[in-house]
């Protein structure tokens, strides 16, 4: 009863409330004494024997970035225009094939629109995004983006991802200061505690290093580099199943759709002109066999029968169809290792469950504050002071990225059918507060679009969700049982809401102006 009481009053209060570094790599390798490579989280000793250097490297390129994905291959283009002489290493550069990363929000899209990166949705028939509509048990409710102030251009944008990653590296390619390479980076190179390059493999398997000052890993959700600049702690809570629907129309048009489903989430939002994707959540980590059949059979007999009916043709047609693709949900809240002359980027340093759409958001968020932060900075050079400098990025970035995360994980735990009655509440309580219109839908959702990546806003309406469910469960009159089970659904809100915040750090979440880091001032040259 402590510890229940602790929460409800914690869920009430929170409801208130350069050449020189070329010649000295080149020096050790002549004397073979080997340099360091940081091989995920040890350092080892190697030979050099056998291993070229890249033609770009040292005192001829200002920036390495370790992959070309979203987040990569804008990184690369930003800082490009920004004069930086970037060379960026890619495992794979054929177009990407997703079943994630297709819907950016309104708020990424503005970002993209700062980066002068808007023409790389042209061509690629991306379709215009004005909000969801939520179903459960035989209701729905639309929910459009608070879209009033903008023009009429703003809005979310839905697409291939792998499309759009194409016209990222095609326009990053064209600049000359920017070299785009295939290769699969397999360390990185580290002396005396910096790190001063990596060491990859070209499409033809032949080994390289490279160098730079400074050097930003964005190798993505599967990154084998993170373990040493980051504490990972990778959580998988569900798998998506991807589908694609043909020839189909939304209930909604323009709109995600999200079905309140037993056990979890189903999503459909366009990609194209003629395309829907559809993806089912399914909690764990193990789904049902694809190749057996179970899958089929799983999505024809448990989730066919909770969708739209306006979509269901379509649907089992994309099962008999056989293009049936999974990918694990993964959670990780941003937890660096300040190294000098390295920085982590991306979902190889940041993820948050994929319900929210807000991946892309934050990515491009946090290229904002990169850019911003270098741009005074001419030279690159004392990685010391650098790093010490860049450590304000990991406070910066926090309100928007600590929203949209916080956002994610929440939503994604509220919204899961639960066979305890307090969460059958919570769950219910959320569907028609977000019913309400107005100011009880517009936040949320200007919250979800990364329109208002406020994290005070993001607990005032969560615990706002709590009190309402309570207040229904006190009409016509209270009862010791209703009383119960309101107190039950505080304590269970302050539960979902509390952990997540703790991981994303309650001070630089709130209270970013009291790290000393977001004072720093850029280096003098």
């Amino acid at each position: 009863m402590v510890m229940i009481d602790q929460y409800i009053l914690g869920g009430f209060v929170a409801s208130l409330f350069g050449f020189v570094l070329l010649y000295n790599l080149r020096r050790k390798i002549k004397q073979n004494k080997g340099s360091k490579i940081v091989r995920n989280d040890q350092c080892i000793k190697t030979s050099n024997e056998g291993i070229r250097r890249s033609a770009v490297d040292g005192g001829s390129t200002d920036v390495i970035i370790v992959g070309a994905g979203v987040a990569g291959a804008a990184l690369a283009i930003t800082l490009g225009n920004e004069g930086r002489r970037v060379h960026a290493i890619e495992r794979d550069l054929t177009e990407p094939d997703r079943i994630v990363g297709e819907l950016l929000q309104p708020g990424g899209y503005l970002k993209l629109i700062e980066l002068g990166l808007a023409d790389c949705l042209q061509d690629i028939d991306a379709q215009q995004i004005f909000g969801y509509a939520l179903y459960m048990d035989g209701k729905n409710t639309k929910l459009s983006y608070p879209l009033e102030k903008f023009n009429s251009d703003v809005s979310g944008r839905s697409f291939h991802n792998g499309r759009f990653i194409q016209r990222m590296r095609e326009k990053a390619a064209t600049l000359p200061n920017v070299r785009l390479e295939q290769g699969t980076v397999t360390s990185l190179l580290e002396e005396e505690g910096t790190i001063k390059g990596v060491q990859y493999k070209t499409k033809n398997g032949e080994e390289m290093t490279a160098s730079a000052p400074l050097t930003i890993v964005c190798d993505g959700c599967f990154s084998n580099l993170r373990r040493s600049l980051c504490t990972p702690k990778v959580d998988v809570p569900s798998c998506f199943v991807g589908l694609i629907l043909e020839n189909c129309d939304l209930p909604f048009a323009n709109h995600g759709h999200v079905v309140l489903a037993d056990p979890s989430p189903i999503l459909f939002y366009p990609i194209s002109s003629t395309e829907v994707r559809c993806l089912v959540d399914v909690p764990g980590q193990k789904v049902p066999s694809i190749a057996n059949g179970e899958m089929g059979t799983y999505l024809k007999t448990v989730v066919a029968p909770q969708i739209p009916s306006q979509l269901y043709d379509a649907f089992i047609a994309a099962i008999d169809k056989g293009k049936i693709k999974t990918m694990p949900n993964r959670s990780m809240p941003a937890n660096p290792l300040p190294t000098p002359g390295a920085l982590l980027m991306g979902d190889a340093f940041n993820m948050r469950h994929p319900l929210t759409g807000g991946g892309m958001t934050v990515a491009l968020s946090d290229i904002v504050v990169i850019r911003d932060l270098l741009r005074p900075i001419h030279d690159l050079n004392d990685a010391t002071t650098l790093s010490k400098y860049l450590e304000s990025f990991y406070t910066l970035r926090k309100p928007v990225a600590s929203t949209i995360n916080t956002l994610a994980g929440a939503l994604y735990k509220v919204f899961c059918a639960s066979s305890d009655q307090a969460r059958k509440e919570m769950r219910e309580a959320c569907f028609d507060y977000l019913s309400l219109g107005g100011i009880f839908s517009n936040g949320p959702v200007s919250l979800l679009s990364g329109l208002n990546p406020r994290p005070l806003s993001l607990v005032l309406h969560f615990f706002a969700v709590a009190v309402y469910g309570v207040g229904r469960l006190f009409l016509p009159f209270p009862t010791p049982k209703r009383i119960w089970l309101g107190a039950r659904l505080l304590s269970g809100a302050s539960r979902i809401i509390f952990p997540i915040m703790n991981a994303e750090g309650f001070r630089q979440m709130f209270f970013p102006a009291s790290v000393p880091a977001y004072y720093r001032s850029p280096p003098v040259n």
